[in-house]
């Protein structure tokens, strides 16, 4: 019985449950475009399986999760004898892949995730950007960014010298960032923290995630 995952490709959670399938080499799942535009995430039977209203879900069997990260997380353990291994092989690795994928979900995202809503999805609903929020929280993305900084300097990765989930887990927002918010400068003028991004925007899974996108 193949997975079904109820998203868009073109929505940063969605993203990252996606690249995750790619990541680790999954074919045999089915993508349900929801359609946001339409108010498809708040009808009653959508509901039924995430009673919060967003993307993604995902289905396997008798199990229905949701939260993207959650997601991600049973997909890289489901599937941890094949693609890349993303929960680190040693019980070390795995301590400090949970480690950063924290430090993402409590410090890099709150951030990065309330300039984009300023920049991009408030705009998109015709609201204008509060300037000031912008700026207050691009400061503390600069002090978070001098951590990521001299940690990237002694690591190639985030969790040592191996691709993880606490590296994919960063991509769709730090994408959004760079392209639709246009404020990337901070990553671009670290040396560590670019050639990090550098290597894990380039892999092949993000590159199929953008194609998928583009044929949307």
């Amino acid at each position: 019985m193949s997975i079904t995952l109820f998203g868009t490709a073109g929505s940063t959670c969605t993203s990252l449950v996606l690249t995750t399938l790619f990541e680790k080499q999954v074919q045999d799942f089915v993508l349900k475009n929801v359609n946001l535009a339409k108010g498809e995430h708040k009808k009653p039977e959508y509901l039924k399986l995430q009673p919060f209203g967003v993307i993604p879900v995902l289905q396997d069997g008798d199990l229905t999760i949701f939260e993207s990260r959650a997601i991600a997380r049973y997909v890289s353990d489901k599937y941890e004898g094949q693609g890349t291994p993303l929960l680190g092989k040693t019980e070390k690795e795995r301590a400090l892949v949970n480690q950063w994928l924290e430090v993402e979900s409590q410090n890099y995202y709150p951030v990065v995730s309330s300039i984009a809503y300023q920049l991009v999805f408030g705009p998109r609903r015709g609201l204008k950007p509060d300037e000031k929020v912008v700026e207050q929280q691009l400061e503390k993305f600069e002090k978070i960014l001098d951590i990521y900084e001299e940690h990237l300097a002694k690591n190639e990765y985030l969790a040592g010298n191996f691709f993880s989930l606490a590296d994919l887990s960063h991509i769709p927002y730090t994408y959004l960032l760079l392209h639709q918010a246009k404020k990337g400068e901070g990553i671009t003028s670290r040396k560590h923290v670019k050639a990090w991004w550098d290597k894990i925007s380039s892999r092949p899974s993000w590159k199929q995630l953008l194609d998928l996108r583009a044929q949307s």
